[in-house]
């Protein structure tokens, strides 16, 4: 989040392929001075293609097969945006996106570059998306493909449809993947077509060898549940169906204006577009100056001259023309641990080529997994003491930027109690409650440090980490008041930044039935979102003070925020434990607490901190299942690495009055949230709210807490 420059131009990168992937990298490494980058993809990992006949053969594991974008992101300085693109309107300069968590948004840039790929739907045949999956989007097939190997029946039979290089490959990779079952490939030519002879002969053998059916010269007239029907009168029985016919271009590219070939963007020796201002790359792209198959080596040759050209673009440089090869070396596996060889119309197989493929795609997949370190500044010779303890990590951003609870309650202490009559609770519990009138008016204000790159989602996770105090006192949310710190940036991004915060605010509060009533503005090193929220008491206010003894502890969301973004920002956490962290912090507290006897949300003095809290106002002591608290994916695994948010150490001090067992998952109870779920005191007899935990008891006693 902190910049050494105002940022003056957008960059969009559209889509997560090869290119782009490499792009990133090239970026963290040497990125421009001004330029703000963005990524655009529809989820946190990018399947690599060249694995995926050793993952569908059981060589390779589903994360092997991954790159991790979040990462990739992250060590680039960019902001990953989780969404579709659905199309670009070039007068505005934006690209439209269905975004994951905030539905539909745009995206302004100054410089686009495409690299979505390509896929193989067959919307022509009938029954293909209700029975049948395309190989490509790779996402979507890996799934299914998963989902068949763990509960399948391969004597149900398996079907492909397209006899290229990358269906034969597929074909053989599905047999032995299922211990040798057959497959039929279905082809409207000839298979392997275009492939020299000598390889077309020696994948034929390896067909066979795989127990794989050709059938040539046939169409597929429909496709029904466990059976795909040829327009000759003939049935195949498949209990999986996958297409791999051709490469088709994505159909919102066709209302870009862009000029296209076959559906696909046309670009130049720069990789430039019709447009100057857009870029293509990859499968998507179709190389005018110099057509080429689709194929990977070229989208992994495009990345350097990409990279250039867009800082060349950005900084008014000169650029440099991508002259492709005339023909590569196609590694082609056969299922097992072999592969055939085909250049220059030469064919050699056998294991030492599979091996020579696997190391091939094993260095491609550790240059973007081994992203160097960024290390912490050195410490002057000199320095006051104390000063390594404070610097050890990275501070974090949202509530493990906070200050800890014993500090606050210290500085609190000295506080004069309020005499005023209109003042019904002050600092003591979750929000003021003001009398107006007849009228009860809940206050609360919150402040995060920016954790992530988008400000849009950032604004949402804040105006939901601001409401939840006044939800969780059981107010009907009234005004916000955001306070906004903004990076410094030219004046055109900074008002597409403003827009994109003021969207995502305005969303919230008109869900919750608020209005934004005002606000400020100031510029400073990094994003930071604060609000004040105002709410109407229509009943009594649910206080800390009001659990009672034998009343369940009960949560309603998953714990490990703090620790998962500790780990994103060390190049630790794994995309999707990332984007399973942002989406649940993206998720309104929306439970009727009615009948619950206390309610608070859990936020940065984590579970521990936040259930002392309850204990002390209600002066009872507390009993927790450690087992039954629900975490974060990557929460637990990541504690185990002795991943910690940097307010963790000061959350801990409540351990004082806690009896914990030895094991490095009650670290979890300290972990500060981020726009976390209610903590509640819960009657016996009053049914749970759904989605909600029982994760303790309340007890007799003075306020402490056991841990079992």
């Amino acid at each position: 989040m902190r910049q050494s420059f105002p940022a003056t131009r957008d960059i969009v990168l559209i889509g997560g392929g090869h290119t782009h992937a490499l792009f990133l990298r090239r970026w963290g490494m040497d990125p421009l001075a001004g330029a703000r980058l963005t990524l655009i993809n529809p989820g946190p990992t990018a399947p690599y293609t060249g694995m995926l006949p050793g993952f569908v053969a059981g060589h390779y594991d589903r994360v092997t097969l991954d790159i991790d974008l979040v990462r990739l992101a992250r060590f680039a300085g960019a902001r990953l945006i989780l969404g579709r693109a659905t199309g670009i309107d070039r007068d505005a300069q934006e690209v439209l996106v269905d975004d994951s968590i905030l539905g539909d948004r745009r995206i302004g840039y100054d410089a686009a570059s495409l690299d979505i790929g390509i896929h193989s739907e067959m919307p022509a045949i009938p029954g293909f998306s209700n029975h049948a999956v395309a190989a490509k989007p790779l996402e979507r097939f890996a799934e299914a493909w998963s989902c068949f190997r763990r509960s399948g029946d391969p004597e149900a039979g398996m079907a492909v449809i397209g006899g290229g290089v990358g269906g034969c490959e597929l074909a053989m990779a599905m047999s032995h993947g299922m211990g040798g079952a057959p497959v039929t490939l279905i082809e409207a030519g000839q298979v392997l077509s275009g492939l020299g002879r000598r390889a077309r002969d020696r994948l034929r053998d390896e067909l066979r060898r795989n127990r794989v059916e050709l059938i040539e010269g046939a169409e597929v007239a429909e496709i029904r549940d466990g059976a795909v029907h040829l327009r000759n009168g003939r049935t195949i029985r498949a209990g999986f169906v996958t297409g791999a016919a051709g490469a088709r271009p994505h159909d919102w590219l066709g209302g870009t204006g862009l000029d296209l070939v076959e559906g696909f963007v046309a670009v130049g020796p720069t990789l430039q577009s019709s447009d100057p201002a857009i870029f293509a790359a990859g499968d998507c792209a179709h190389l005018r100056h110099a057509p080429r198959p689709k194929a990977g080596v070229f989208a992994v040759r495009q990345a350097p001259v990409l990279h250039h050209n867009l800082r060349a673009w950005a900084s008014g440089g000169t650029m440099k023309s991508y002259r492709p090869q005339r023909d590569y070396l196609k590694l082609i596996s056969t299922g097992r641990k072999s592969a055939v060889a085909d250049k220059f119309g030469l064919a050699l197989r056998g294991r030492t080529l599979w091996r020579l493929k696997d190391r091939i795609d094993r260095k491609f997949m550790a240059k973007l997994d081994d992203l160097p370190r960024m290390p912490q500044p050195a410490l002057p010779r000199q320095h006051a003491t104390g000063l390594d303890r404070q610097t050890r990590q990275v501070p974090c951003g949202g509530c493990g930027a906070k200050v800890g609870r014993a500090t606050l309650g210290s500085a609190l202490a000295g506080l004069l109690t309020s005499h005023r009559d209109d003042v019904e609770t002050g600092h003591g519990d979750d929000a003021a409650i003001l009398k107006i009138g007849t009228a009860r008016l809940v206050v609360t204000v919150d402040h995060l440090r920016a954790f992530t790159e988008d400000p849009a989602v950032m604004a949402r996770i804040a105006a939901l980490h601001a409401l939840g105090d006044c939800l969780a006192m059981g107010a009907v949310p009234q005004a916000f008041l955001p306070a906004l710190t903004l990076p410094r940036l030219s004046p055109e991004l900074e008002a597409r930044t403003l827009s994109e915060i003021m969207s995502a605010l305005a969303a919230v509060a008109e869900d919750v039935g608020a209005e934004i009533v005002g606000g400020h503005t100031s510029t400073g090193p990094e994003l930071q979102i604060g609000l004040t929220v105002t709410g109407l008491l229509e009943r009594a206010p649910k206080l800390l003070s009001g659990a009672q003894p034998g009343d369940r502890i009960v949560v309603t969301k998953p714990l490990g925020t703090g620790v998962v973004l500790a780990g994103e920002m060390a190049l630790d956490a794994r995309g999707p434990e990332v984007a399973g962290a942002l989406r649940h912090m993206s998720v309104r507290n929306a439970i009727d607490l009615e009948g619950a006897h206390a309610a608070t949300d859990v936020t940065g003095f984590g579970l521990a901190g936040h259930l002392m809290g309850i204990c002390e106002a209600s002066h009872l002591s507390a009993e927790l299942q450690l087992g039954a608290i629900p975490l974060l994916p990557g929460a637990a695994r990541l504690l185990a690495m002795g991943t910690r948010s940097t307010l963790h150490e000061a959350n801990r001090v409540v351990a004082d009055r806690m009896d914990l067992p030895d094991t490095d998952l009650i670290d979890i109870l300290f972990d500060p949230q981020t726009a976390g779920g209610y903590l509640l005191a819960v009657p016996e007899h009053m049914p749970l709210p759904e989605g909600a935990t029982e994760v303790g008891r309340f007890g007799t006693g003075d306020p402490f807490i056991r841990v079992r």
